[in-house]
């Protein structure tokens, strides 16, 4: 069981978010409905992390999966 996630990609998944809506963003990479959790990590030290939506608007999830900010793209991935 690894404690280092997948580096989906190196950039943001940019994504128009509903209000009132819950997401939960995939935070081991291995997903195969990137930036959202499908259960991929199982067997995983890795949990899904919920983002709750107050307004309809785009946000930008985390894609390199290092970000200090949890779900949200701070950035973290231009230096890897």
């Amino acid at each position: 069981m690894s404690d280092v996630p997948i580096i989906a990609q190196k950039a943001p998944f940019p994504v128009e978010v509903t209000a009132g809506k819950s997401y939960f963003w995939c935070s081991c990479g291995q997903s195969t409905n990137q930036p959202f959790c499908d259960g991929s990590h199982k067997d995983t030290s890795f949990t899904p992390v919920k983002f709750e939506a107050t307004e309809d608007k785009t946000v930008y999830f985390c894609g390199c999966k290092n970000s200090s900010a949890g779900a949200m793209c701070d950035g973290s991935h231009s230096k890897l």
